[in-house]
């Protein structure tokens, strides 16, 4: 599987989120770099993958993952069961396999951003490959 590793300084600006410093730090493309969210839908974490340049639809996330309701995970729960911290969040290789759902706006690219599982580190690769690799469902959850 083709891939690019990115580092990047992860200090920023406190009014920056995470995906937004690793935009700037690399001069991408906001809608081409993906932030990994961790949800809770119906009561199970599930992970949702959206482009940096959006915001995730609840709503969409539940409809897309089968449930009726989606919120954001505590933090801390998204720490322990990913085995990452926050900020460096991958959907890649996390301690447990969690349903994913990827905005099907990843498709329209060759390659996409996301985390490579820590803060200051981005992976590029194929959407197809990042939906194979996280056995992910695409869906329009962003907006």
């Amino acid at each position: 599987m083709a891939h690019t590793l990115h580092p990047y300084d992860p200090e920023h600006p406190s009014d920056q989120g995470y995906g937004e410093a690793a935009v700037a730090a690399l001069g991408s493309d906001p809608r081409q770099v993906f932030k990994t969210l961790v949800t809770r839908v119906d009561g199970v974490l599930t992970v949702a993958v959206v482009p940096v340049a959006g915001t995730l639809d609840l709503k969409a996330l539940a409809t897309a993952a089968g449930g009726r309701k989606a919120v954001m995970a505590d933090p801390a729960d998204a720490e322990r069961t990913t085995g990452y911290v926050r900020g460096g969040i991958s959907p890649l290789g996390q301690r447990k396999q969690l349903p994913t759902v990827v905005d099907d706006s990843a498709l329209e690219f060759a390659t996409v951003l996301v985390s490579a599982g820590r803060r200051g580190l981005q992976v590029e690769l194929a959407p197809a490959d990042l939906v194979r690799l996280t056995r992910a469902r695409t869906a329009p959850i962003g907006r």
